[in-house]
């Protein structure tokens, strides 16, 4: 069946099952790959993207049933708002990145807690990331640089 989705600030269409993910609409049909696949069952936080803002696993939601009109936003274009510019810069001033597999994820994760919470205390960086697996470990690189953007980048 096809349903219009709006992602990214466009309108997309796509011919998929109402079931699908919402990962494997994004990867496949529109290729959007920057969304990694992980774990396929919403413990990892690889997947994550943001609908209406929230941060979401989409490994786990079906397009049609889930997000209907709803806006989705992806890795490709989080940079595009003032909390996602703030966090990718100072992913980069941190050195936050080694494989750099989950990071999308963690940066969706991280943009969404700043946009709901700009000053957020150690512990709630902890609590709303706590979803999001690093098998390198950046955790630390990953709080400090979450700090600083909450900072203003100082």
């Amino acid at each position: 069946m096809t349903y219009v989705l709006k992602i990214n600030g466009k309108s997309h269409k796509v011919d998929v099952d109402g079931e699908t993910p919402l990962l494997w609409v994004l990867r496949d049909v529109l290729k959007m790959t920057g969304t990694k696949f992980g774990c396929g069952m919403a413990l990892c936080g690889a997947c994550t993207a943001h609908i209406d803002g929230a941060a979401t696993r989409s490994c786990i939601t079906p397009p049609v049933d889930s997000v209907g009109e709803a806006a989705v936003t992806t890795i490709e274009a989080i940079g595009e708002t003032p909390a996602g510019r703030k966090v990718q810069q100072a992913w980069l001033d941190h050195d936050v990145v080694q494989c750099g597999y989950c990071q999308s994820g963690q940066i969706m994760a991280a943009v969404a807690l700043l946009a709901s919470n700009p000053r957020p205390t150690d512990s709630e960086i902890n609590d709303a990331m706590s979803g999001n697996v690093c098998r390198c470990g950046t955790y630390n690189r990953i709080r400090a640089a979450i700090k600083y953007a909450s900072e203003g980048g100082r």
